[in-house]
């Protein structure tokens, strides 16, 4: 009997996609089926994994960030997945919370960073800290307010926060909704005057961010050339187009000279 090669291992490294699994009879060998079923037990605990506000709040505030907890109107997890438009509103209290803040400060911030549990609470716990860490050493010259842990939120609920808080641009860190590759995935959305009401077409979006897809110091990169593109042009969405991944290592994000 001798050894072949499978051609698709070398394939194979490049890719977390389930390709030429094999088969046992009429169904996957146990490995691969076994392989399977446990992705689609983590994307499922994913969405429903509580955020673990405290630990987040102290491993934020140990990059160098002030934190304020809010959440949506969504007083639920159930109610969360099947109303939408709840995970976009403060609830009363949180937005009282914001509201206060904002009248204790001296300055209105230009920027505020938004930590939300979104679709994946994993993918929040795990990156949004060590994202943080990349990027404060290139925030020297923005006027940057506490950090919000958001829970039960969807992307818009960035807006109500920044518009309460009197933000220039806020960023919405947020769990994606979990692949059976990518649990843990992260998303960060990017929007120029936060106010309740915007459209996605008025953000920019970075997906994916985490180790093993677009990692920290990469998504900091072309955060930080959005951020300071969308400060010069006062805008974000569809009219600032994504140019960074064109720009040579080194330009920390800043527009080169024509």
């Amino acid at each position: 009997m001798t050894n072949e090669t499978d051609p698709w291992d070398a394939l194979r490294r490049f890719t977390a996609a389930r390709i030429a699994l094999g088969r046992a009879g009429s169904s996957l060998p146990t490995a691969p089926l076994l392989a399977f079923e446990l992705a689609h037990a983590q994307a499922r605990d994913a969405v429903h994994q509580p955020l673990d506000t405290a630990a987040l709040a102290e491993a934020i505030r140990a990059a160098g960030f002030d934190t304020l907890d809010v959440r949506s109107a969504a007083p639920d997890r159930d109610h969360y997945l099947r109303r939408p438009d709840l995970g976009r509103t403060l609830d009363e209290a949180s937005g009282a919370r914001l509201a206060d803040h904002a009248a204790a400060m001296n300055d209105a911030p230009e920027l505020v960073f938004v930590a939300a549990d979104g679709l994946s609470a994993f993918a929040a716990q795990r990156h949004a800290a060590p994202l943080l860490r990349s990027v404060r050493a290139k925030l020297e010259a923005w006027n940057v307010g506490p950090v919000v842990i958001a829970t039960q939120a969807r992307v818009a609920l960035g807006d109500p926060i920044g518009e309460r808080l009197r933000a220039k641009i806020v960023v919405v860190m947020i769990g994606e909704r979990p692949g059976l590759s990518s649990p843990d995935s992260l998303g960060l959305y990017v929007t120029y005057a936060p106010r309740a009401g915007r459209s996605d077409a008025e953000r920019n979006c970075i997906s994916n961010v985490r180790p093993e897809g677009l990692d920290y110091d990469a998504a900091a990169f072309r955060l930080m050339w959005l951020l300071n593109e969308a400060r010069r042009l006062k805008l974000t969405g569809v009219g600032l187009k994504d140019h960074s991944g064109a720009l040579p290592p080194g330009t920390d994000g800043r527009m080169l000279e024509a």
